[in-house]
């Protein structure tokens, strides 16, 4: 409990961040995918896996600059997609040196950590701006409702090869909660957006403890407790940030079909 309430101190000025947007929100997502792709890419290299750090970097960079300077060009999107998919293949061209495992472990960073954390910005950015605030209700607000409600009522195991105290009883007291956090604030803050939100805020849950537990399940594999220690309790960015990973761009695409 202390280390979550110190975790949860350190978290505080994301809510200033996320409350300014625009260039402030970009340059923080930027920030959690290059600090979050090197936790992941040095995850690989405990492994004995030799992920390209340069073309990682290099598809952060890209991707940012595309839409600095582009904001809302799709073709270009899909041409990034493409030629990071192309950087990575080539990276394998010297087969006496390195792996399969190098090639995808390169590209798996690039689209886990890199592209899903960029739809904080696509949501930043789109017509429901304060929309943005789901994407931490869900995410957070599971992490919290699961943990209180496994404490209280948690019997049979979630996943206890992967995460031992987690329960299904607080993976629903999660789900729970999520909808009932982000429903209230589409209700009083997102112009009475009441059921949208409170869809958006299920499938956020959804996906914010798959992508807790796909994290865990990546430590497992590389053998490491935590990712990193930037962040007292929680070990570094993508520590802290896994669920958010899988929530930002589920709860984007679900704004796409319920709100437009």
């Amino acid at each position: 409990m202390k280390t979550r309430i110190i975790s949860g101190c350190v978290m505080l000025p994301l809510l200033i961040v996320v409350w300014l947007g625009g260039w402030w929100l970009m340059a923080a997502a930027f920030l959690v995918a290059v600090i979050g792709l090197r936790e992941l890419y040095h995850g690989f290299e405990v492994m004995g896996v030799k992920p390209c750090r340069g073309i990682g970097y290099a598809a952060a960079v890209a991707l940012y600059l595309i839409n600095i300077l582009w904001q809302g060009n799709q073709d270009l999107l899909m041409l990034w997609a493409a030629v990071c998919t192309m950087a990575c293949l080539i990276y394998g061209f010297k087969v006496n040196e390195r792996k399969t495992e190098d090639i995808t472990s390169t590209l798996l960073g690039i689209f886990y950590v890199v592209f899903f954390s960029y739809h904080i910005v696509l949501i930043d950015q789109s017509e429901h701006r304060i929309l943005i605030w789901l994407v931490f209700l869900a995410a957070f607000g599971t992490d919290i409702m699961a943990y209180f409600t496994g404490m209280a009522l948690g019997k049979h195991k979630l996943c206890p090869n992967l995460s031992p105290k987690k329960s299904i009883e607080g993976a629903v007291g999660g789900v729970l909660g999520s909808m009932i956090l982000c429903g209230l604030f589409g209700y009083y803050l997102g112009g009475g957006m009441l059921w949208e939100c409170v869809i958006i805020g299920f499938v956020g849950s959804i996906a914010a403890q798959l992508g807790d537990l796909s994290a865990s399940a990546l430590k497992r594999q590389m053998g490491i407790k935590d990712y990193g220690n930037l962040i007292p309790g929680h070990g570094g960015i993508l520590d802290r940030f896994d669920s958010v990973l899988f929530t930002a761009p589920l709860i984007y695409y679900t704004m796409q079909l319920v709100l437009y």
